[in-house]
């Protein structure tokens, strides 16, 4: 059997979601229902930050953290919020905005091409201080 590409998932994962624009995701910042999350590793935030204000989400940990019998569920994850998921460039939020939508949520988007666009484009960003061990 064939190993299936990491980009043949991408690719089916994006015609499964929906996307949001730099333009149309900066318009929903600062809604209060509208939660913007950051799917990267750790080390990503400490080095370019966060948009301002989006919760981190391990990558790993996003299962369980949306699933409300898990003993790790974070009470944001319900579904009266609308969710914008994001990573560097959006392949991992693309396949993650495609878990969650099978999970259950219904408001859920993909920034189109993640951080990195947030950033050329200006939009707010706060920095994420390394934590001493």
């Amino acid at each position: 059997m064939a190993i299936k590409s990491c980009f043949s998932l991408v690719e089916e994962a994006k015609q499964k979601i929906k996307n949001i624009d730099f333009i149309n995701a900066l318009k929903l910042h600062n809604d209060d229902k509208t939660i913007f999350i950051d799917l990267r590793d750790i080390r990503e935030l400490e080095k370019s930050g966060k948009i301002k204000n989006a919760k981190h989400v391990p990558r790993g940990m996003l299962e369980f953290w949306i699933d409300p019998k898990s003993p790790y569920y974070k009470d944001y994850f319900n579904t009266k919020n609308k969710f914008i998921f994001y990573c560097a460039s959006g392949w991992r939020s693309s396949l993650s905005t495609k878990t969650a939508l099978e999970m259950g949520l219904t408001n859920v988007l993909n920034l189109e091409n993640g951080i990195d666009d947030w950033i050329n484009q200006n939009g707010p960003i706060e920095k994420i201080t390394k934590k001493k061990n």
